[in-house]
């Protein structure tokens, strides 16, 4: 089933993402954590896009490695990445510190991702028999 155009549903999700991402940061009754949960989505979707071959639990678990491994490296303080850090790019893609809850909503949000995706494609799956 994975083609161009999975690659195009799943960029398109990706965006909306970041779109919903960004504004769950600018309305200020949404909990934090709802933007970190949003995160890891789109992580799973980008991962997604560049591999959409292969099996959903793989690419659950390479995206919780890149979250996993995004959050500890805010443990790393040398100068030029806190400076890095202080870009709108920086803040978005590195964030600005480690925090145990931050892991929690990863892995909330790439579950939820593994989840959806796995009912959607099965749902298609039986509309196309």
């Amino acid at each position: 089933m994975p083609n161009l155009k999975s690659r195009i549903y799943y960029f398109i999700v990706f965006l909306s993402i970041i779109l919903l991402g960004i504004l769950s940061r600018k309305i200020s009754f949404i909990p934090l954590w709802i933007g970190d949960f949003l995160y890891a989505v789109m992580n799973y979707f980008l991962v997604r896009i560049f591999l959409p071959f292969k099996k959903a639990y793989l690419i659950a678990i390479i995206s919780l490695l890149i979250c996993y491994g995004i959050e500890f490296l805010q443990l790393y303080q040398a100068e030029w990445i806190i400076e890095l850090r202080k870009t709108l790019f920086g803040r978005y893609v590195l964030g600005q510190g480690f925090l145990w809850s931050d892991i929690v909503a990863y892995t909330f949000g790439i579950t939820f991702a593994f989840l959806v995706e796995k009912i959607v494609l099965n749902y298609i799956s039986q509309k196309s028999e």
